[in-house]
């Protein structure tokens, strides 16, 4: 059974960090693109960052020079870290598995930030 685990929201502060990791159970690791896409309030779901198995990585425009996502064969894991939050990006961040024939998504990661 496939299963995706995300870990790491919470309130954060403008200006800071976010951390974000997401443990991937149930797939043959080096098969899948993985990446975070995010789902802010009446607003359609985004790419964050995807990052492909041989570690081709793309990114959003807003994420563009401050973000950093990476996949761990060994955890079997893909993080993303990034920085200069401000309050557009309060969303609700996903984890996610694909080819071109399956996708999988975690349940979602609150992010808020807010002073």
């Amino acid at each position: 059974q496939v299963q995706l685990v995300e870990s790491g929201g919470g309130l954060m502060e403008p200006g800071g960090s976010l951390s974000l990791s997401c443990e991937v159970h149930g797939i043959t690791f080096h098969d899948y693109r993985l990446g975070w896409f995010r789902q802010a309030p009446g607003k359609q779901r985004e790419m964050v960052a995807t990052i492909d198995a041989g570690n081709q990585r793309y990114f959003g425009s807003f994420a563009e020079g401050r973000a950093i996502i990476n996949r761990d064969r060994r955890k079997g894991s893909v993080s993303l870290q990034m920085d200069r939050l401000k309050a557009e990006d309060t969303a609700v961040y996903y984890c996610n598995a694909a080819t071109a024939t399956r996708n999988y998504w975690g349940p979602g990661t609150q992010v808020t930030v807010s002073s």
